[in-house]
């Protein structure tokens, strides 16, 4: 028999599988896999990565010679059960064959996500390093989530795919325990391509923090000639403003005009000196 069922009807099972497993759930001990004499258990996060939902379900599997069935935390989780188990009636398949396309199909798609992933977080270095801005951080962050939500999925599945190939109860005939062994490979290739983009994420994320400290430096550097330019102003304003009697200027017609033209030559060859050094 084939099921696929929520949670909260795992007891109807009961006919089919001995009260002590159905205990031995309910008390949550299930690690990724454990296999024992006559059946597998199998428990994992599922996440879906062609939806936008970010949520992950857990999924519980229970395999025996005559039976698999699949119990799910929440609809989401119950619908694509469903129709990865999903067998036409033209196709007779043992438990194992269908235990192992359940997984294939759950997988569809996850490697077109990678190659978008990748084509995205290149896309944004080129933005970040042509001019780096708030809202990049968020899509650095989402990026982040994303890949630590993928490496989470694919260490739970690649576990549960090298127990299967071990197949230490024989539960399991050499030509399915060789398809998991692939499905293990798989899951390395998946992990390796996660782990890769993880890299390049955080050099983004370092680009990103020197562009802004880049930006930063600029920004002090024109408050530094700006506050640069102020000293030698001051500097009249003091002198002038002491008012000595013996301070010819004072009694000059042209004594204010001067002043203006001599700040305003003061002010003209600190800015072309600062464009010399490059300082602006």
């Amino acid at each position: 028999m084939r099921k696929v069922l929520p949670m909260s009807r795992i007891r109807e099972m009961e006919p089919y599988m001995d009260a002590k497993v159905l205990d031995y759930i309910h008390e949550g001990q299930i690690e990724a896999f454990e296999g024992f004499e006559d059946f597998d258990l199998i428990a994992f996060d599922w996440y879906d990565v062609r939806s936008e939902r970010t949520a992950a379900s857990q999924m519980l599997l229970y395999l025996d010679r005559e039976d698999l069935f699949v119990f799910c935390e929440d609809d989401a989780a119950e619908d694509a059960a469903q129709a990865a188990l999903l067998v036409p009636e033209e196709e007779a398949l043992s438990n194992e064959q269908v235990l192992h396309r359940f997984f294939v199909r759950l997988l569809r798609g996850d490697m077109a996500h990678l190659d978008r992933l990748e084509a995205d977080i290149s896309d944004g270095e080129t933005e970040v390093l042509t001019g780096a801005h708030e809202a990049y951080l968020d899509r650095i962050i989402a990026w982040r989530q994303e890949l630590l939500r993928l490496k989470r999925y694919y260490e739970q599945l690649d576990s549960i795919f090298d127990e299967l190939a071990e197949n230490d109860n024989s539960l399991l005939g050499k030509q399915n325990t060789r398809r998991f062994a692939n499905l293990g490979n798989r899951m390395e290739r998946y992990l390796n391509a996660v782990q890769s983009l993880r890299e390049s994420v955080a050099q983004l994320r370092e680009a990103y923090q020197s562009q802004l400290s880049i930006q930063q430096n600029d920004l002090m550097k024109i408050f530094t000639v700006v506050t640069a330019v102020f000293p030698p102003l001051t500097l009249l304003v003091g002198w002038y403003g002491m008012n000595f009697v013996g301070m010819p200027e004072l009694h000059w017609k042209y004594g204010y005009p001067a002043v203006i033209l001599v700040s305003v030559g003061i002010v003209a060859a600190l800015v072309i000196y600062f464009k010399k050094k490059k300082w602006l």
